[in-house]
């Protein structure tokens, strides 16, 4: 039993660090694809930064390198060019052992080029002259190139990989070359009174303290800039999370809601009032057509007609309050009013019925039957703020509410796809939204259960070939 314990503990803690990668920070699949976007992006990059400076440095050379040694130096640079491309190819978030062997070749490539012998040069300078040109500074070219695309540990590597390269070559160089003889005797001749000049500028000497300060520095600097590297990638990992968590609550409230919780810290706190369009959607007798069909059927029904609607909504800088099981509630003026809820709102329920005969085509043209929906809308004062204690819901309430969703219902009795309130049209026509109400016919002294006081209501009558 205790053993039964402690294997499910395991089991349970593999899954939690799952979720992480090796830096600790979350692992999904989100965050990698974003990742995986900056790595592409940041290699294009790196490949482009490579080849401008490799022509810049490829220029430079003709002018300050002799003839004919310099077209050896302008292989190398070709070469590290074409290597980048390769990189390139194949780089790709986490780690890869063909990268980073190309990251290698890339290295060896530049020193080579530097320390080793020229095949087509002339003059015969002394083994530690190779060291004395100020070269190694190039290494900080792909230094830098390399934190656009890599890790903070790769790049932390090729400063490493750098050092232990250009001490290699240096305890290589120390051992197995000869001093050219004269050399040193001639200049500490001509120096007899500068000896530690002499000795400075000797063609002989390799100047190991100064090899161990460039290695030292360029290590620094490597570290510097993968710590900051490191902290990019934090700071990205930290948006893409954000962004994913933004997505995620599109899902469930609807844009603009979701912009007002992100912009400030309590922004439904405060109670407020002021005049906003109702909507509510309906579809006509669904508990019949769902007590006849399978389960499956009734949800994917469902699914497509929200689906439906919910882009009809969004499209019109409206809210979707709440599903209500095969129908909805929509909002327009929440959570700040506009100069055209109103407007806004008609034109969502046109493109709602638009896109409901669309459907009902294609239901037809699959053997379905197809499906009468009902729409009410009203205008008028509300409440808003955000209900609950732990668990908070951003609530509409008032008379409004009420009066719509009862507009929706007369559309049975009416005979009709829309009623709108005498309120609703008036404040159509107020914001200009004349070419929205094509189409209403008038209706007086209608009641409305709820209401003390009869009504006027206009409706779109235009009621579909087949019912339900």
């Amino acid at each position: 039993m205790a053993q039964n314990t402690a294997t499910d503990a395991r089991n349970e803690k593999a899954v939690v660090l799952d979720r992480f990668d090796e830096d600790g920070f979350r692992d999904d699949s989100y965050t990698e694809a974003v990742l995986e976007k900056h790595k592409r992006e940041g290699l294009e990059l790196a490949v482009v930064a490579r080849w401008v400076a490799m022509a810049v440095v490829g220029v430079f050379l003709l002018f300050v390198a002799p003839w004919p040694d310099v077209f050896y130096y302008e292989f190398i640079l070709l070469l590290l060019c074409i290597n980048g491309w390769l990189i390139r190819r194949v780089g790709r978030v986490g780690k890869s052992r063909t990268e980073l062997f190309l990251i290698f070749v890339d290295l060896s490539l530049m020193v080579v080029g530097m320390i080793g012998p020229n095949p087509i040069a002339h003059a015969d300078w002394p083994q530690a002259m190779q060291f004395q040109f100020g070269n190694f500074q190039y290494f900080f070219l792909i230094l830098a190139a390399g934190t656009l695309a890599y890790s903070w540990r790769t790049v932390i590597a090729i400063g490493t990989w750098t050092g232990v390269m250009w001490a290699a070559a240096l305890g290589i160089s120390i051992w197995f070359t000869e001093p050219i003889p004269g050399i040193s005797e001639a200049v500490s001749g001509a120096l007899l009174d500068f000896p530690g000049l002499a000795e400075q500028v000797d063609p002989n000497r390799f100047n190991v303290q100064e090899r161990i300060q460039e290695i030292v520095i360029f290590v620094l600097v490597a570290i510097v800039l993968g710590l900051g590297v490191r902290r990019f990638n934090a700071l990205m990992r930290s948006n893409a999370s954000l962004e994913r968590e933004r997505t995620n609550l599109s899902r469930y409230f609807s844009p603009n809601v979701v912009e007002e919780l992100s912009q400030n810290d309590e922004p439904l706190k405060q109670i407020r009032s002021h005049d906003i369009a109702v909507l509510f959607v309906d579809i006509v007798s669904f508990t019949e057509f769902a007590a006849t069909r399978k389960p499956e059927e009734v949800i994917d029904t469902l699914r497509d007609f929200h689906g439906l609607m919910e882009r009809a909504v969004f499209s019109h800088e409206g809210t979707l309050d709440k599903y209500l099981g095969d129908g909805l509630m929509a909002t327009f003026g929440t959570p700040s009013p506009s100069d055209h809820d109103a407007q806004n709102a008609m034109k969502c329920v046109r493109q709602m019925m638009a896109d409901v005969d669309d459907w009902n085509t294609k239901r037809i043209a699959k053997g379905q039957p197809p499906l009468r929906v009902g729409f009410g809308a009203h205008y008028g004062p509300a409440v808003l703020a955000d209900i609950g204690a732990n668990r908070l819901e951003f609530a509409v309430v008032g008379n409004t509410v009420n009066v719509a969703s009862r507009l929706e219902s007369m559309t049975r009795g009416l005979n009709a796809r829309l009623v709108i309130s005498d309120g609703m049209r008036a404040e159509v026509l107020a914001e200009g939204g004349d070419e929205c109400l094509d189409g209403l016919q008038k209706f007086t002294n209608q009641d409305i259960r709820g209401v003390a006081e009869k009504l006027t209501v206009w409706a779109f009558e235009r009621p579909l070939d087949h019912k339900v």
